[in-house]
């Protein structure tokens, strides 16, 4: 008789290639993780046993052995049982974010507690530890280097040299963060989601456009309801605070977007206060002052004192921009005969903003939607793609790789040249506020790298935007502003997937400085501007017909339409986030958010209403990874925006030149991913180091 075959391995536990998302259950999730750790603690044990025994004796009484192992006999391993646990749990992350529902959120946030600790006891293992520090004194590349010493720091970051109850307690608190963190953005989520307004009327509809009621009347019959439902998700909101006249319901859903997360169970404060005072400790147990120098200490600014220089040259420059403009919304509202016109509210900038930029360059960004959608968005996309980093991007049938929603579509991406297979990514491009985090963002499905055998591994991005979605027989039709934001997350995409580099540490973006790494993205948004590429995509969804050239020539005088602000209102984040991991402790007098308003009174031209608690949804550093870290999208925006300015200065329109300077930004910036630093990477890009006279220029402020 045969033996009884063995039981089929979890799809969670598959370790490489595509995950089956759709096999992927909450049980699974808390049957196979507990199993995975099992083997990888295992697996780690064996190793610490190899490199002791190799290392020579453990007490270190004797002589210093001599460098014994090699790169591959370390690394490799290191790599095995890194990846089998990115793979796994990387899934059940993903899945977190972009299907969530109460059984997985219950399931993720019953195991990500021992994933974390066993995140912390890698990285505090001596034996790895001294092996690491054995190879620093072997024969290695540049690559090499680069990646032992990130290896090197970041186990040091990860409390190796703390002792005793020291490292238990650090350890402890990096659990506890963890969670916190997910819970923070989960209060984020359900906030949001709480929170509806039903509209009866036309008259409470007044000056909505036609997509904003398509879309306002879908969620009603999505929630079984009549009418119309405002929500607070972004393809909502944006629009809503633009478009509606009805200025009571503005401040309605105003006030309740900055209080979300900031009551009753869903209460966001208290955990601010505790991710703060707990950063802190960790600092101070890893012989910092504060988080801010942990958070520095892998990034390209040397010093708070040089971000802080930074933020400041923004500030003084953007804040009396910002002035001027307030002044022009207040003249435009009293042109208009509003009563708010003399006492004008944070829920009234963004509706005479709109009205003004009509005025001003007779540009309606609502009525520009019919030209930009999604399918066409993505030809220009890829058209341009090909036309500077020669890729070629197809789409693949439904059915071909597994995905998680029927909206989710998946790609491939080729050499023009060659037609070699480099890379692929998924697709998830609308909004489903039920169950998928808002925001748009890049993650790494799979990373370039190499098998036992000698293989190619080829990369595979995750590609999620939360824009408009279609409407009955519409397509998804996109403002301008998602429109850039989809080139934004795949500028993040081409460096993942275009890099040449097969060491995993050093690939794509790992291994690139956190306030570098915002380079790409913000590099492609500058192409949404660029003649041939926005006339190229932008066509009338009905008719074909191109944009009007007239409407193409308002975009572009728009462009830095409200700059001061934009800065401004980027500045006042970086800075509450810097201020908030340097200075601020449980004994400094002040709450976070009394501290917040105090920097907003040299960030902000219109005061904070007193229910405003931004700080209760700022996800990106109290659940994300930019907690002293914000700062990074100006950092970076300096390198990107003199990337592109290497565009103009051959000339745009000169098309040989163009194409070898794409050529040029492939082969260093989205080749080169983490093997070299970011100064190098650039300075091989542009022939120097980096100026902030283009973000200048591009911002439309006159001096920095």
């Amino acid at each position: 008789m045969a033996n009884a075959s063995a039981p089929a391995q979890p799809p969670l536990l598959a370790g490489t290639g595509l995950p089956s998302f759709e096999e992927i259950t909450p049980e699974q999730v808390d049957a196979a993780i507990p199993a995975l750790l099992r083997d990888l603690h295992e697996e780690l044990e064996s190793l610490e046993c190899r490199l002791e025994q190799r290392l020579g004796a453990a007490d270190g009484n004797g002589p210093e052995p001599q460098p014994v192992i090699g790169w591959e006999e370390l690394m490799d391993p290191l790599r095995h049982l890194e990846e089998r646990l990115r793979w796994s749990w990387g899934v059940v992350s993903h899945l977190h974010g972009v299907c969530n529902s109460p059984a997985l959120r219950e399931a993720y946030q019953n195991q990500q507690g021992a994933v974390v600790a066993f995140g912390s006891r890698a990285g505090q293992s001596r034996p790895i530890y001294r092996a690491l520090e054995q190879l620093e004194r072997q024969h290695l590349d540049g690559t090499q280097r680069r990646i032992l010493a990130s290896e090197l720091r970041h186990m040091r970051l990860r409390g190796v040299g703390l002792e005793g109850s020291e490292q238990e307690a650090f350890n402890a608190a990096t659990a506890e963060l963890a969670q916190l963190a997910s819970d923070f953005g989960n209060h984020v989520l359900d906030a949001t989601n709480k929170w509806s307004l039903k509209l009866t009327s036309e008259e409470e509809l007044a000056g909505l456009p036609d997509s904003l009621r398509a879309l306002l009347a879908q969620a009603a019959r999505d929630a079984g309801d009549d009418g119309w439902r405002m929500g607070l998700d972004m393809p909502r909101v944006v629009p809503f605070l633009k478009y509606s006249r009805r200025r009571d319901l503005r401040e309605a859903v105003y006030r309740a977007q900055v209080s979300r997360a900031s009551g009753g169970d869903l209460d966001n404060r208290p955990l601010i206060e505790r991710i703060l005072s707990l950063r802190l400790e960790q600092a101070r147990r890893l012989g910092y002052a504060n988080w801010a120098e942990v958070s520095l200490a892998s990034k390209m600014a040397e010093s708070v004192a040089e971000v802080e220089q930074l933020l400041d040259d923004l500030r003084a420059a953007a804040y009396p921009v910002a002035q001027r403009e307030l002044e022009e919304l207040r003249a435009c509202a009293a042109r208009h005969g509003a009563p708010e016109a003399a006492d004008l509210k944070p829920w009234d900038v963004a509706h005479w903003a709109e009205v003004l930029r009509k005025e001003s360059f007779e540009l309606d960004t609502e009525a520009l939607r019919p030209w930009f959608p999604l399918e066409q968005v993505l030809q220009g996309l890829f058209g341009l793609c090909q036309r500077l980093f020669d890729i070629r991007i197809q789409a693949t049938e439904p059915g071909e790789a597994p995905t998680w929603h029927p909206d989710v579509r998946y790609f491939r991406v080729h050499d023009g040249a060659s037609g070699d297979l480099l890379a692929a990514f998924y697709l998830d491009p609308y909004s489903r506020p039920g169950s998928k985090r808002g925001g748009a963002w890049m993650d790494e499905c799979l990373g370039r790298s190499r098998t036992p055998a000698g293989e190619p591994v080829l990369p595979v991005a995750y590609l999620i935007c939360n824009q408009s979605p279609p409407v009955g027989d519409t397509p998804s039709l996109m403002t301008f502003e998602e429109v850039e934001t989809l080139f934004h997350e795949f500028g993040h995409g081409l460096q993942h997937m275009l890099t040449t580099v097969d060491r995993p540490r050093a690939a794509g973006i790992s291994n690139v400085e956190w306030d570098a790494v915002e380079l790409p993205s913000q590099f492609m948004e500058n192409w949404c501007y660029e003649r041939t590429t926005l006339m190229g995509m932008a066509r009338h969804w009905q008719s074909g017909e191109p944009l009007p050239e007239a409407e193409y020539q308002k975009l572009l005088a728009a462009r830095t339409f409200m700059g001061g602000t934009a800065t401004l209102r980027q500045v006042h984040f970086a800075l509450t986030d810097l201020r908030l991991h340097s200075r601020w402790t449980p004994e400094c007098g002040q709450t976070p958010e009394q501290l917040r308003r105090e920097v907003a009174r040299t960030t902000t031209v219109l005061e904070p209403i007193p229910e405003d608690a931004f700080l209760c949804s700022f996800s990106h550093i109290f659940a994300g990874g930019y907690s002293a870290g914000y700062y990074s999208y100006k950092w970076a925006e300096v390198l990107s925006a003199d990337a592109f300015s290497a565009f103009e200065e051959v000339g745009l329109d000169d098309e040989e030149q163009v194409v070898a300077t794409g050529r040029r930004f492939r082969d260093t910036v989205l080749s080169l991913g983490g093997s070299r630093s970011p100064a190098e990477v650039f300075e091989a890009f542009r022939g120097r180091p980096p100026s902030p006279e283009a973000l200048i220029r591009h911002s439309g402020l006159t001096a920095v």
